[in-house]
């Protein structure tokens, strides 16, 4: 086995077209964002006698912390788990080393069996503190008609569904409008300052519309009430797959079904574009209350969210949890600051 950076578009894409497992976080065009946004990357193919049997997105992180090479959502890999793991290692040690990296962290797409758990404890990694993608996903197959679909919602998503689609003062607009990605962030930093999270810029927002829009891959969903925009969220659809990538309401939408039709109407474009399914993203563990010192207990952030998600059929897919390699004393100064974030945002 041999590793070759792939600069070929073409072949990355077409290899990822043979995967079941994967998100846009792969796609050729989130390495075109993370160069937008100035971090460095390596597309690193893994060929077995000059057959491509894997890839990996490998992308340098600059953050307060320190510096790592993170692989989101992989390596992409059929077979051979094991040896492309070991081989593939080697290959970013040695990037680490050029990049003065304290770790390497890998958030990979793979389903949480002990198997996949062992392949990545002999290796010599460890579970990191905090993930950086979603863990645990909510997804929707969409090889059933829209009747269908509807059928398998909860009774109370359905029924707001029929009431936004009868409101006349209720419109839902597709959009890849730089002007209303602007409203869609503006939204955005309001939802934030009320659920206490860190938004992405408007800056951010943008590379990612220059990096996704050309191969029209990336559509703002906005909902009106009242002419009013309360409710918005940006769709990726990409490989035949929908992804809920951003999303953000104001308090007025919590008094009228805007956001369910929103949705709504972002999964039936994904099956108008033949996707066969929809990933919601990220949704929180059932045991959302937590028990501290028998006395105190709070509630996952995720919680609401994870509820409207369920509300529209679908399953549960765990995946395994963000694994670290250290590669320096530096690494456990990053790990028990992480661990410190991670208790205070209630994850």
């Amino acid at each position: 086995m041999e590793i070759k950076e792939i600069t070929s578009k073409e072949i990355w894409e077409g290899f990822l077209s043979g995967c079941s497992e994967k998100t846009f976080l792969n796609s050729w065009n989130w390495g075109e964002f993370q160069k937008k946004i100035e971090e460095k990357i390596w597309r690193l193919g893994i060929y077995n006698n000059q057959e491509l049997i894997g890839v990996a997105l490998a992308i340098r992180i600059k953050a307060k912390r320190g510096t790592f090479i993170f692989v989101p959502h992989g390596p992409n890999i059929i077979n051979y788990k094991f040896q492309i793991l070991n081989i593939l290692l080697t290959k970013l040690k040695k990037i680490a080393k050029e990049e003065k990296a304290s770790f390497i962290r890998m958030a990979p797409f793979w389903e949480r069996t002990e198997e996949n758990i062992k392949t990545f404890e002999q290796i010599g990694f460890k579970e990191a503190p905090i993930h950086i993608h979603p863990e645990l996903t909510w997804e929707l197959n969409l090889d059933s008609s829209e009747e269908e679909l509807l059928k398998g919602m909860r009774k109370t998503t359905r029924y707001l569904i029929k009431q936004a689609e009868k409101n006349p003062e209720i419109e839902i607009i597709k959009s890849q409008n730089i002007n209303d990605l602007e409203e869609f962030s503006q939204l955005l930093n309001k939802t934030a300052s009320r659920h206490h999270f860190t938004p992405f810029s408007l800056g951010y927002l943008r590379n990612q519309l220059s990096c996704f829009s050309p191969d029209n891959e990336f559509i703002i969903f906005l909902g009106k009430y009242k002419g009013e925009i309360i409710s918005s969220a940006v769709i990726i659809y990409w490989q035949k797959i929908g992804f809920y990538h951003h999303g953000a309401s104001s308090p007025q939408n919590n008094k009228t079904p805007v956001s369910y039709l929103l949705q709504w109407e972002a999964i039936k474009e994904a099956k108008m574009r033949g996707c066969v399914k929809y990933n919601f993203w990220g949704i929180a563990e059932r045991n959302w209350k937590l028990e501290i010192g028998n006395r105190k207990f709070f509630r996952h952030p995720w919680a609401g969210l994870t509820l409207f998600k369920m509300g529209f059929g679908g399953y549960k897919k765990e995946y395994l949890k963000t694994q670290d390699f250290p590669l320096s004393k530096k690494y456990y100064l990053t790990y028990f600051f992480e661990k410190i974030r991670k208790v205070k945002r209630g994850l």
